[in-house]
């Protein structure tokens, strides 16, 4: 892309969704997609993050088998049955949630394509939410790069 006929810019966007108490999964790629589309960034990359240490992001193929495998393969390596330092301290039973959020990460980076997101075919961005109660979850949608003057 030329850049004399292109500036930089840096632009920020929230988005929220509601979540239940339980592991929830959410295709977020749409309204991602709408917020990079609405910055005009040609050539560039979206950072997509969560605030909070009980959910995260990550890209899978959103269909309802993988997602049912993802969230118990997420089961078998922090079951929410084990014993948490964090419950006992706390007291709030959602230890468990803690630990699966730090292991998958509260954020995600897409380069943008000729203005798109450059996903796989079978890709979608999720947020998973692991509390165990629901939750009101804000995603900021950061994209920066070149958009044509």
């Amino acid at each position: 892309m030329e850049t004399k006929n292109s500036i930089f810019i840096c632009e920020s966007s929230y988005l929220s969704f509601s979540t239940t108490a339980g592991t929830d999964v959410i295709d977020i790629t749409r309204p991602v997609a709408d917020k990079v589309a609405d910055s005009g960034i040609a050539e560039g990359q979206v950072l997509v993050f969560t605030p909070g240490s009980t959910a995260a992001l990550t890209t899978i193929e959103y269909e309802s088998g993988v997602v049912r495998d993802l969230i118990e393969a997420i089961e078998r390596i922090a079951p929410k049955d084990m014993e948490y330092r964090h419950d006992a301290r706390w007291g709030d039973g959602n230890g468990y949630a803690h630990v699966r959020s730090a292991l998958l990460g509260p954020s995600l980076a897409v380069p943008i394509t000729n203005g798109r997101l450059a996903l796989g075919t079978w890709q979608q961005i999720v947020l998973i939410d692991f509390d165990n109660r629901p939750r009101k979850r804000q995603v900021i949608v950061q994209a920066s790069g070149l958009k044509s003057r």
